[in-house]
């Protein structure tokens, strides 16, 4: 998984003997003890660049520790981790337990990955660091209410030592302004997206209002001076943005070729940009082929004489919640969710509810678009995923800012499905419930395997769902097709971002602010990303058309959905094999021995 760091190896002996493994493990299960063992070496190295990473799956000890941004950053990085591929790759040689080895071959692929990306940035791109986005994701990790209060004191350290307060250390912004300089003079390298740049400078204010809204909830004392000085250092990073890396931007948002199709890989999208844009084409005539049949049995049963499935999606969404019932109207929507689950023997659901919150203006800013906030994954003491509404992209002035796209009743049983049961609130619960290994809980995630389940999680339920609400799930996995060739026409150049927004609105029915959220996500924020949905969705629905040929009368589908949870993150390629050496055997002798 990029973007982990490294830590002190002194401290790697402090890290072994501490409990990682969340609550429901066997104790009898040594082959997860002895994978995870090889786990936390590889997340020793991550934790000595990007610490605040590893904290924010859950270990503690990395939670004082910083990002490493000092001189010869590249080369000591790519030399570390090499060591570390080095390293997983003697153990291979003396392992025995098939499963260990599954998890040696999920950490070389992602350690090989890892190298991969480094290299080709380090090759295309000019090193820029958004460092109002990097601090508040830093301390909203580390002050997450979810988190024991124990571990808030390490924020005023991680403070300090941003600043440049802490001995032996230098102000965060020199290092990241000297990265960057001691760059400008390599040929050929792309300067950041000027929108990326300047979208970053709006954000500033509300990146800082949000940090300090956490040290204000945190009860810390003793903070403000400090942070002062880290409110003035970011200021000056602002001006150096303006004056050096503003006339070095690109006003082409397309990357470097090497460098998106880089992105596609690490999303776990392995298609070419071609066969993407091919496959989502498709889908979307299909799924907007459904949709017309659905809209115009919905005008007829409200009589209303245009049934043009335009007219249909704008009629519903006017029917908007009220900002004070938001919430309440998705727990109730959850609560019926799961009723229905229970009811058809779809999945196993945990007795405790899922966890629904509206986002913070700092986190619309950042994420403008509704998400599942993870739980730690390790060392987990029963915290669990949020389900995270978004009402509003702070990018946009006015009314123009405001999404009507998730207020409102249709949509609810969509967003419910995908962001909570049994979508990614379940997958995630699933990670911490059943013990599963590092390798699978970490280093096996990328966008495709945990996005694809939360698609096939709609497709689930949707013939459960009123026709409102059958709608609005096929508008949402119309989106997701949409995006499997937009995002690779806009980076192919096929497509303007603009030409996007107005297709998203016009043709598909979102907002302005959720398109343009759209639009800006393809062509700067994550590229590459977005085709992850319907790419993941495809490959499970694909292997549960292969398990149903394979099992024909005696495929059950709650124990096929339960597997697939209890398998952790894996890449499609990996989960495939495990149904067919493991899933289809059990389940014939199963049903040999009734």
């Amino acid at each position: 998984m990029t973007g982990f760091a490294q830590k002190a190896r002194g401290l790697f002996m402090a890290i072994i003997p501490m409990a990682f493994f969340a609550p429901g493990v066997a104790a009898d299960d040594g082959w997860v003890a002895e994978s995870d063992a090889v786990s936390l070496r590889v997340l020793e190295v991550h934790g000595q660049y990007t610490p605040e990473s590893i904290a924010a799956v859950g270990l503690a000890q990395f939670d004082a520790e910083v990002i490493d941004l000092g001189p010869g950053l590249h080369e000591r990085r790519m030399a570390d981790l090499q060591a570390a591929r080095a390293y997983v790759a003697s153990v291979r040689e003396t392992t025995k337990d098939p499963r260990v080895l599954q998890d040696l071959f999920i950490l070389e692929t992602s350690l090989a990955d890892d190298l991969a990306t480094h290299a080709i940035d380090h090759e295309h791109l000019l090193p820029w660091y958004n460092l109002p986005e990097l601090l508040l994701e830093s301390f909203q990790s580390l002050l997450d209410p979810r988190n024991d209060p124990s571990r808030y004191p390490a924020a005023l350290v991680r403070l300090e030592k941003y600043t440049g307060a802490a001995a032996g250390h230098e102000r965060l912004a020199t290092l990241a302004m000297a990265r960057t300089r001691e760059r400008f003079s390599a040929a050929g390298l792309a300067g950041p997206y000027r929108g990326e740049v300047e979208r970053a400078l709006e954000n500033l204010p509300r990146y800082l209002a949000g940090i300090r809204n956490l040290f204000q909830s945190s009860e810390l004392i003793d903070w403000e001076p400090e942070f002062g000085q880290l409110e003035t250092q970011l200021e000056e990073w602002r001006d150096w943005v303006q004056e050096e890396i503003l006339p070095r931007t690109r006003d082409d948002h397309r990357l470097p070729e090497a460098v998106y199709a880089n992105n596609l890989r690490e999303y776990g999208v392995r298609d070419t940009p071609e066969q993407l844009i091919r496959n989502g084409q498709f889908a979307y005539q299909e799924i907007r082929a459904q949709m017309r049949t659905v809209a115009r049995q919905i005008a007829i049963q409200n009589g209303w004489e245009d049934t043009r499935l335009a007219t249909v999606i704008q009629r519903l969404k006017r029917k908007q919640i009220p900002e004070d019932e938001v919430l309440p109207v998705y727990r109730e929507r959850l609560s019926v969710i799961e009723d229905i689950i229970r009811r058809e023997d779809i999945v196993t659901l945990p007795d405790r509810p899922a966890g629904i919150r509206l986002a913070t203006e700092a986190e619309m800013a950042s994420s403008p678009a509704p998400f599942m906030s993870p739980p730690q994954l390790v060392g987990n003491t029963g915290q669990y995923g949020e389900f995270v509404l978004v009402t509003h992209n702070p990018a946009l002035d006015g009314p123009a800012a405001h999404m009507d796209d998730w207020t409102h009743e249709a949509m609810t049983w969509a967003l419910t499905v995908h962001e909570a049961r049994p979508g990614h609130e379940l997958q995630f619960a699933a990670l911490v419930e059943n013990g599963t290994s590092l390798a699978r809980a970490l280093f096996a995630f990328n966008s495709a395997n945990v996005e694809g389940w939360g698609l096939y999680a709609e497709a689930l339920m949707l013939e459960y769902m009123p026709p409102e609400g059958q709608l609005f799930t096929l508008l949402a996995r119309l989106q997701r097709a949409a995006r499997m060739f937009m995002d690779p026409m806009i980076n192919l150049g096929r497509l303007a971002p603009g030409q996007a927004v107005t297709f998203m609105t016009d043709e598909i029915g979102l907002s302005k602010a959720m398109a343009q959220s759209e639009a800006d996500r393809y062509a700067f924020r994550a590229p590459g990303q977005a085709t992850s949905y319907f790419y993941g969705y495809m490959n499970l629905a694909r292997l549960r058309t292969e398990t149903e040929l394979a099992l024909g009368s005696r495929f059950n589908p709650r124990a096929f959905h339960d597997f697939v949870l209890s398998q952790g993150l894996l890449p499609p390629e990996l989960l495939r094999r495990a149904v067919r050496e493991d899933f289809l055997p059990a389940a014939e002798r199963a049903m040999d021995a009734h």
